[in-house]
Order: structure tokens, then sequence, then C-alpha cells
């Protein structure tokens, strides 16, 4: 054999070789890696509520549960196991994207420049559907006085804030030891209080949020009325005068019209809110930058505080083109079942601002939300 084939055939080996080794080895490194929580996971207790002479079962969390089945289905599961039935059942759709039928998640915008401290400024949960495509944003009061668990036995505390829950998780304080950090002890106090059982969870703080919009080129939005954040008092921060009209924000512009509540209420800044996640949505799904998440993904990996994997974070980016404009639903707590009051904090030793409500008919509004029946459409501002 001459000496030049020879030598090929060598190269060629070793190439196949190469190519064996990283299959082999390289391969599921990478899916693994591609799989997993890019952050510690929310371990969240699973159970079921007791009746009197019954073991608790195990709950499977919410995206291991299969689509809901059609009345028909229901029915004939209803009339018992022993009738003899054609099944009718219409099919339901496939989860798009490679997700799960259903994929719920804690939604967090700190107030702070890291993740060792901070108040949970923001507090939404994302129901997102991927067979139908749909997804559901609700909004959180951060001022409901809540039970915060599993941090009495160290340090006595009982109760706060639902935003101070992510503040006493933190690893800044020291308070929590449990799984998940501050947005893991947010989770079970939303669980807790509210039944609210969430899959994942993203926090961003506002230096993350700023760079992001910026990653993205800024954010084009109208502005109905002038969005006055001028300080009312020293205690104040200046977040700017916004005046009617067609803007683009900047990452620092999009963060402080954002936060704009003192002449306001938690309502209306909730309301700007829901126009910056439209804004930005919107330019997430412009030919120019689309292409571009997983190296915006990438770019953030370590300055975004999430369970999620770069392989959900896909999913839920591949989803964002099927969504229509009906099927992206911004909804909070109605206004007229929450009311200003005040509480004694012993703590702080002196009473402090709280939203007071019946929390059973909050417990209801949040099951129909998690079950996808409410709200069936908008009731606050959605993406135009």
């Amino acid at each position: 054999m001459p000496k030049s084939r020879r030598t090929l055939l060598i190269i060629l080996a070793i190439g196949v070789f190469i190519v064996l080794a990283a299959t082999v080895v390289i391969y599921p490194k990478a899916e693994r890696q591609w799989s997993a929580p890019l952050g510690p996971a929310l371990e969240l207790p699973t159970y079921t509520p007791t009746i009197e002479g019954q073991v608790d079962q195990p709950t499977p969390p919410l995206e291991a549960v299969a689509v809901a089945t059609t009345p028909i289905e229901k029915a004939t599961q209803s009339a018992g196991s022993t009738a003899t039935t054609i099944s009718t059942a219409i099919p339901s759709p496939q989860p798009l994207c490679g997700g799960p039928p259903v994929m719920a998640v804690l939604a967090i915008g700190a107030d702070s420049d890291d993740y060792d401290y901070g108040l949970a400024d923001v507090i939404r949960i994302a129901r997102v559907d991927f067979a139908t495509p749909k997804v559901s944003v609700l909004s959180m009061p951060r001022d409901l006085w809540v039970q915060i668990p599993d941090i009495a036995d160290h340090y006595n505390i009982t109760n706060g804030k639902l935003n101070q829950a992510y503040f006493y998780g933190g690893p800044g304080m020291g308070y929590y030891q449990g799984p998940g950090g501050g947005p893991g002890l947010l989770a079970r106090t939303l669980d807790l209080n509210f039944g609210l059982r969430v899959d994942h969870y993203g926090a961003v703080n506002m230096q993350t949020f700023s760079k992001i919009v910026d990653a993205v080129g800024g954010i084009d939005l109208y502005l109905p009325t002038d969005v006055d954040g001028r300080p009312i008092d020293d205690h104040t921060a200046d977040m700017g005068y916004f005046t009617a009209g067609q803007h683009h924000f900047n990452g620092d512009e999009a963060l402080r019209f954002s936060r704009i509540r003192k002449k306001y209420n938690d309502f209306t800044r909730m309301d700007n809110q829901n126009m910056v996640i439209c804004a930005l949505k919107a330019k997430l799904t412009t030919p120019a930058v689309l292409p571009k998440i997983p190296q915006i993904i990438a770019a953030f990996q370590g300055s975004v505080l999430t369970d999620l994997s770069l392989e959900k974070i896909g999913q839920m980016a591949c989803l964002l083109p099927h969504l229509k404009r009906e099927n992206l639903l911004f909804t909070s707590l109605p206004e007229d079942i929450l009311s200003p009051g005040r509480v004694y904090n012993p703590r702080q030793k002196n009473t402090t601002f709280v939203m007071q409500a019946d929390y059973e008919v909050i417990r209801q509004y949040i099951k129909q939300f998690m079950e996808g029946t409410w709200p069936s459409e908008p009731n606050e501002p959605t993406c135009p």
C-alpha cells in the first residue's frame, strides 16, 4: 500500500475515533448540561390533603400531570369502570416545542443588585400552556400579610408581607436553610397560604433586568398618558417623568418606568410592567433578535437566578412565536376583594401597611387560574 494512502487511512481512523469519543463522552455531558437546572431546585414537598383514616399520597408536580380530560371522558369515568362504552374522546392537542402540557413558573423581580438580599418587588405567576398554546400571568400583591414557614424555630418569625418571604430566604440573611433560597421560601409561602404550587422559578435583579433590555437593543412602547415618577419626598427615588407618546427605552429607562408607584398604586405599576413585558416580548420575536435568544441566555447564565434548564428556557423561547395576541393574558386579583389596612409587626414593634382580603376567596381565584379557567379573557391591558 502506498505510504500516502496509508497515511490518509490513519488520519481517517483518528477522525472516526474522535467522533466516536465525542459521541460517547462529550455529547452525554453536553446533554446533561442542556437539561440540568441552572440553579438550586425548589424541592417543594409533595402531598395531598388528608382524610381521616387515609394515608397521604404524593402529588406529582404540575408538569407531570396530563392535560385535562374532555367532558366526554369525565362522564365516562364517573359512570364506573364496569361500564362498556365506545370512546368518543377528542384527542388532546400535543404540546409544542417539546414542552410539558403545562408549566407554572414563579417570576420574581428583586429590588437589589444581587441575590443575597432584597425584597421581591415583583411577584408574578406564569402559567405556560404548551398545548393551546397560551400564557397567563397572575400578579400577586406584595403587601399581603402571610404566614412564612420554616424559619420560626430559629428566628421566631412566623408572619410578614409576601415580598418579605423572598428577603428572609435570601442566603445573605442566614434565616432559611431549606432548598431554593429566597425563591424557595417564597414558593413555600405561596403554597402554604394560597395552595399555589409552582414548578420552577426565575428571579431577575434590577441590574440584570436593565442589561437584558440593553442586550436586545432596547424596547419600544407607546404611553397613552404621562407617567410621573418624580419624588414626592426626601425618601423617594427619582424615577423620571415619561410623557405620553411613542418611546424607545434603554435598560435603565425601562427599569425606572417599571418601578414607578408612589403617586399611583401597585395596580397602576403592574399595568406599566405589563407594557414593558409586552414590549420585550415583541422585541424577542423580531426576526433579528429571535435567532440570538440562545446567545442572550448564555450571556446571562450566571446573572439570572433560576432552576430552569437551558432546555426548558429554549422550549419557552420556541413557544413565543406561536402565541396569538388573545392567548397572552395578564391578570391580578380583583381590586374590590382587597382593602388597605395595618397590622402589628412584632419584629418591628409597630404597625405596618398591608393589603387585607378574604384568603379563601384568593384561594378560589388561584385555583381557577392554575386550572386554566380564569381569566378567560384579559381583564388588564394585553399585548397589542
